[in-house]
């Protein structure tokens, strides 16, 4: 099979790698190329450059800064932005919380939060997880009670990815515990992270870094008018959201760029002369371009701006070959991959164990991907 995009296409596609490979600046797509973070101002920069070009949030609605795109014009838009390493968009603010409250959130949410959040002059983080309620997050028991006009929150999140640099947070909480199902009697509160109360705690990585936290709610008291929607209706946002997450938790260009490299650094060491290696890179070529076809049958198919169910396919499969390119690029580097510190070693074979081990992560945050084998059994293939 071989897809062809129309003349406009072709030219649209043209467009957006111009302006991705003039406009970010070198130095972060350098980094992102190696594999390494470009931090918080590199992100910020980054994505308020995309912001005053139109190009950060292309799903949104066209009134707060979205583009009026096609599934398959969004896709290229992805694809590009990975194929020239540029630093993606937060995914806290434009894949998750921003449509959020452009489709459930009140016009006074809308007009507070979206515009910053699009240029990133606030940064979210996500308080979902919870240490007795991670794959399982209907069971969360963060509570939030009424007093008077606010809620009271209290409870901890786990997890809380980059929430070291967050603004703000927008946290499920459980407010109607006698609800008939656990699923029902959640609501989203959004709030200041430096509001009394909260207390955020850095855990260390097996790789070294530190890119989550726990995070404490100790009588936090957050005004009722920052409820993201109906109370105890919180799930149906949560789901909306995650369904967001998981579309773009598969990098396929990215991957397909990182596999690339791998395999041009088994040609420069010659480990690709290994028969077993080569036929390693070609299956993952293979299983990559199959990916890539279901990525665009995905977006073809998402209606009304809400994701496919097969959305649950592509953090699976997406998660697993990012993992199986970043262990192929252990083997190629071989015992090189154990330095650190070294000016001898190439910098691509000193970042592959660091990047490999940080990668485990993939098949657990966006929902586990336990979950999401259920959710395909039960969803799409009806068992």
């Amino acid at each position: 099979m071989k897809l062809r995009l129309t003349e406009e296409e072709t030219a649209f596609r043209e467009e957006l790698r111009t302006f991705f490979t003039t406009k970010v600046p070198e130095e972060y797509r350098a980094a992102i190329a190696l594999g390494k973070h470009v931090g918080k101002d590199g992100i910020v920069h980054t994505q308020q450059i995309l912001n005053a070009a139109g190009l950060a949030v292309p799903n949104w609605p066209v009134e707060w800064g979205g583009r009026d795109w096609t599934p398959l014009q969004r896709h290229i838009w992805h694809e590009e932005m990975q194929l020239a390493c540029v630093p993606p968009p937060l995914a806290f603010n434009a894949t998750m919380i921003g449509p959020v409250i452009a489709n459930f959130g009140s016009q006074q949410l809308k007009e507070r939060f979206l515009p910053a959040t699009a240029n990133l002059d606030i940064w979210w983080c996500q308080g979902f997880s919870e240490p007795n309620a991670g794959s399982d997050l209907a069971s969360l028991t963060t509570r939030a009670v009424r007093d008077g006009d606010d809620w009271i929150v209290n409870g901890q999140k786990t997890w809380t990815t980059l929430g070291q640099y967050a603004d703000w947070i927008f946290c499920l909480v459980r407010t109607d515990p006698e609800a008939e199902r656990k699923q029902k009697g959640i609501s989203m509160l959004l709030f200041p992270m430096d509001s009394p109360g909260v207390t955020i705690r850095p855990i260390e990585l097996i790789d070294g870094g530190f890119e989550v936290n726990e995070v404490f709610f100790s009588d936090v008291r957050v005004p009722g008018d920052l409820l993201v929607g109906e109370e105890n209706a919180g799930w149906s946002y949560a789901k909306f959201l995650l369904g967001n997450e998981r579309v773009g938790v598969a990098p396929v260009a990215a991957t397909k760029r990182a596999l690339a490299g791998v395999k041009q650094h088994a040609e420069e060491t010659g480990a690709l002369a290994d028969p077993v290696l080569a036929a390693r890179i070609v299956e993952l070529e293979n299983e990559l371009l199959a990916l890539d076809l279901t990525a665009l049958r995905v977006v073809a198919h998402s209606a009304d701006g809400k994701p496919h169910p097969a959305s649950s396919v592509l953090k699976l499969k997406g998660t697993e070959l990012q993992q199986a390119v970043s262990e192929l690029a252990v083997d190629v580097a071989g015992p090189l991959s154990l330095s650190t510190g070294s000016d001898t070693v190439p910098e691509w074979a000193a970042l592959a164990a660091p990047t490999y081990l940080n990668l485990r992560k993939a098949s657990i945050y966006g929902g586990s991907n336990e979950i999401q084998r259920q959710i395909i059994a039960g969803t799409i293939l009806g068992l």
